[in-house]
């Protein structure tokens, strides 16, 4: 029986491109042969974001919407738990109270509010 891929539209990752190094955490929008394109925010402003949500200021974090090709993607995996660290969704969500797939919604859906 053949592997799925696990790669999927929606799914939460990070990315982590070269020329300029960068990793971006993110929803993938689409995925083929010439690259990836994602939804998302560099990891190095990841505490400035953190705090901006929890004052209640998510509407005016500027999320990037980004088409990496392939021949800059040094690596991409799953936003998933591993050994007994949560993932950066779980980390969102534990301290924004705000689920990762809304505050990531595409651009055609507006956020929803903290819970």
């Amino acid at each position: 029986m053949p592997l799925s891929f696990p790669f999927q539209r929606g799914q939460l990752v990070v990315v982590v491109v070269t020329n300029p190094r960068q990793k971006l955490w993110g929803r993938i929008l689409g995925l083929e042969t010439a690259g990836v394109a994602v939804r998302g925010m560099d990891i190095a402003s990841w505490e400035d974001v953190l705090n901006l949500v929890n004052r209640g200021h998510a509407d005016q974090v500027a999320l990037d919407t980004r088409f990496f090709p392939m021949h800059r993607i040094e690596q991409m995996y799953l936003d998933e738990p591993s050994s007994g660290v949560p993932s950066l969704g779980e980390v969102f969500k534990e301290r924004t109270g705000m689920d990762p797939m809304d505050f990531l919604a595409d651009l055609e859906q507006p956020r929803r509010k903290r819970r």
